[in-house]
């Protein structure tokens, strides 16, 4: 089970990483390693996991060649003035994103705007973004999550990303059932 990430600098990521890691035993008892793959340079990745250390093994990928390598998409917006319909999220509209709300944990006290979100539960985590995850924010903040899982020959079997057909629907991941369901179909 590999589960690509947007980055330390997203607390859903953060929150969906340690669930992952708290999964793992239960995923590697029915035949399934699990991956994290988050975007973020390997020094800030270090840092991050020495306070905050998880079961699962964590790769660094600070360009998102792996996310790319595997087809996550990326949040494309349209110019202002475009007259292409837009297509959810190859193409989306800056309003289509900004009229998004969303609260997937039940942490919010009312469901805000995806980026608006952020900064309410990095605030609550005393979280502060690291000039490494502002420099990600800027060169990867569109970047969608996804969890595959890849059989022993290398075929995937199963692949969930984030948000299939609306911004409403930004940082909700997969959870241990669905994910124990993909595994235990395997076996």
């Amino acid at each position: 089970m590999i589960g690509f990430f947007r980055g330390l600098h997203c607390p859903f990521c953060r929150r969906q990483i340690a669930q992952l890691g708290a999964a793992r035993p239960t995923l590697l008892e029915h035949g399934a390693e699990t991956l994290a793959v988050v975007n973020t340079p390997l020094d800030n990745a270090r840092l991050y996991f020495r306070h905050r250390p998880t079961t699962l093994t964590v790769l660094s990928d600070p360009d998102c060649a792996s996310h790319r390598a595997f087809g996550v998409p990326e949040i494309g917006f349209l110019a202002a003035g475009d007259p292409s319909a837009p297509r959810w999220p190859s193409k989306s509209t800056v309003e289509l994103f900004a009229a998004a709300r969303i609260n997937p944990t039940g942490e919010l006290d009312a469901p805000a705007q995806p980026m608006e979100a952020n900064e309410i539960l990095n605030a609550k985590d005393g979280f502060q973004l690291t000039e490494a995850d502002r420099g990600i924010v800027a060169s990867h903040g569109t970047q969608l999550t996804a969890h595959f899982l890849i059989d022993r020959e290398g075929i995937v079997r199963w692949c969930w990303v984030e948000a299939p057909n609306s911004p409403s629907e930004l940082c909700r991941f997969p959870d241990l059932n669905d994910m124990l369901a993909q595994v235990r179909a395997l076996s």
